[in-house]
């Protein structure tokens, strides 16, 4: 019984979360800022999203496709720093791109730390489609060291926080080269970058499984 309620309160902060979102305009974004599939446009690109499959910090499935999906110029941005990348033998790994804001408004009634998860309220700059997850792979396509895994909710996590000399140096370089290209860095996570002009992006709720392939 106690599991029930448990279970029938959970669903009810669904519903009213997303209620929310449903009274909350999304505005619409032009025809030069599409959603766009990053490997339409950096193919050498990895993509593992995490939150397509139960390896993630959730343990369950949120995403109908494992595609990452960012705004055109974002993309492109992106692009540019995976071409930069290249000349130095390395590469990048994306773990989160576009996330739709009614996904948005699960994760926040499974997490609701808005040190870790945006209020759905507001919104998050995934939800505008500029914001990206990731890391560094070297030329065999292999995860670089870095001071932490992905998702990791501690302190540990931070940009400041010790680490060892190879999983620092890692971290910068990763840092380095996304703002080289426009990207600006999360204080608590060393994998999230946003786009400089993320406010230019409209909140979105498209379907991933919506976006053309």
């Amino acid at each position: 019984m106690k599991e029930a309620i448990t279970h029938a309160r959970r669903l009810y902060r669904v519903c009213v979360v997303a209620a929310l979102i449903v009274l909350l305009p999304c505005a619409s974004a032009s025809a030069e800022d599409r959603l766009v599939d990053i490997t339409t446009l950096a193919p050498s690109i990895k993509v593992d999203l995490r939150y397509a499959t139960k390896n993630n910090v959730v343990g369950r499935v949120m995403y109908a496709r494992g595609q990452c999906f960012l705004r055109e110029p974002v993309a492109k941005k992106l692009a540019a720093v995976q071409s930069m990348l290249r000349e130095e033998h390395l590469g990048l790994l994306v773990w989160d791109c576009y996330r739709p804001r009614a996904v948005q408004a699960q994760l926040w009634v499974i997490a609701p730390d808005r040190h870790y998860v945006a209020d759905p309220k507001r919104g998050s700059r995934h939800n505008r489609g500029a914001a990206v997850d990731l890391t560094l792979v070297d030329a065999d396509g292999h995860a670089l060291r870095m001071p932490t895994a992905f998702d990791d909710l501690s302190e540990s996590a931070h940009r400041d926080a010790t680490t060892t000399p190879e999983a620092a140096k890692n971290r910068a370089r990763l840092r380095t080269a996304m703002e080289k290209a426009g990207f600006v860095p999360l204080t608590t996570e060393w994998w999230h970058f946003d786009d400089a002009q993320w406010r230019e992006y409209p909140l979105t709720d498209v379907a991933l499984e919506s976006l053309a392939p």
